[in-house]
């Protein structure tokens, strides 16, 4: 009963330890490396249906594992796999799970060896895949209360928040708890030297003036693969360019628009932050332009971006 529960909640198959499991199968020891010391790293990617099409499009699978396995070297892991092999058995495990609606993907590579002592070096390495499905992670039509954290956010120089380590996330845990138990929708983390870094677990971007502002990689962000699309939408289909530079925290009081992006979030408008209402109170005119782009975009409906979706069946 366990096992059904479970494969009508998520797909009923993973791939783990090399081969095709049922989901109720896929189970790592409580001696494994990951498990103690969150060695590893992941990507999120979304699939999205198309119902007229009956197509689950993919979307930026190669992009999402470039830069999962550029962050491999961070942190020494060697897969016995190529990128490309992941991208396929992707494809395939969704095209075996058989969703028909819009779905998460989960990659993780993970230190697996059964040893005690916190190092990422001389450890197996191994790669698991699984997906559950998905609507909105945060509502994206009314616009969210956020607050900002008084966690701030890891520096690089302690653990890269470009890597989407395992580890890493209790930071952004502690941020997206505290914001929600003290009655907000979400959390805004700062860097170590007080300036905007992102959300607790997706990048943010400031509307001023016209003017669409996203934080710099060196503001301890992930480099978002939505964050990227969104510029390249602005730009391409609204001519606006992105101004990419440090964010001060009374700019978030005074700015026009803001809104979070990132594979869970897509394009979240935000309405308020500390209790200020942000612009008119309402979501952002350039915001909900970009969201109503977006989903277009990863639906299939913008046909100069098909190149970005990769289809499942």
């Amino acid at each position: 009963m366990a096992g059904e529960k479970a494969a009508m909640e998520y797909g009923k198959y993973a791939y783990f330890e090399g081969k095709f499991v049922p989901i109720e199968d896929a189970k790592v020891s409580i001696m494994t490396h990951a498990f103690n010391y969150g060695t590893g790293v992941f990507e999120g990617i979304r699939g999205y249906w198309n119902s007229e099409e009956n197509q689950l499009y993919i979307f930026k699978l190669k992009e999402h594992y470039v830069r999962m396995f550029k962050n491999f070297n961070l942190f020494h892991i060697t897969l016995p796999i190529t990128m490309d092999e992941a991208c396929r058995l992707t494809v395939e495990l969704a095209r075996r799970n058989e969703f028909r609606r819009d779905m998460y993907i989960r990659p993780i590579a993970y230190k697996s060896s059964y040893e005690i002592g916190p190092r990422v070096h001389n450890l197996k390495d191994d790669f698991a895949i699984f997906n559950i499905p998905l609507g909105d992670y945060v509502n994206t039509s009314k616009g969210l209360n956020v607050m900002v954290s008084s966690w701030r956010r890891v520096p690089d120089n302690c653990i890269p928040a470009r890597s989407k380590a395992i580890g890493i996330y209790i930071n952004s845990a502690l941020a997206a708890t505290e914001a929600k138990e003290s009655g907000f929708d979400e959390a805004i983390m700062l860097t170590q030297d007080g300036f905007v870094s992102e959300g607790s677990a997706m990048n943010l971007f400031v509307v001023r003036n016209g003017q669409l502002i996203t934080t710099p990689v060196t503001a301890n962000i992930l480099e978002g693969v939505t964050r990227q699309t969104i510029i390249e939408i602005a730009r391409d289909q609204m001519q606006i360019e992105t101004d990419v530079r440090p964010v001060d925290r009374t700019e978030l009081y005074i700015a026009d628009e803001l809104f979070f992006c990132g594979t869970g979030a897509q394009v979240a408008p935000i309405t308020m932050v500390d209790r200020r209402p942000v612009g008119t109170g309402k979501p952002g005119e350039l915001a909900m332009k970009l969201q109503s782009l977006y989903f277009g975009v990863v639906q299939n409906r913008l046909s100069e971006y098909s190149h970005w979706l990769t289809p499942v069946y």
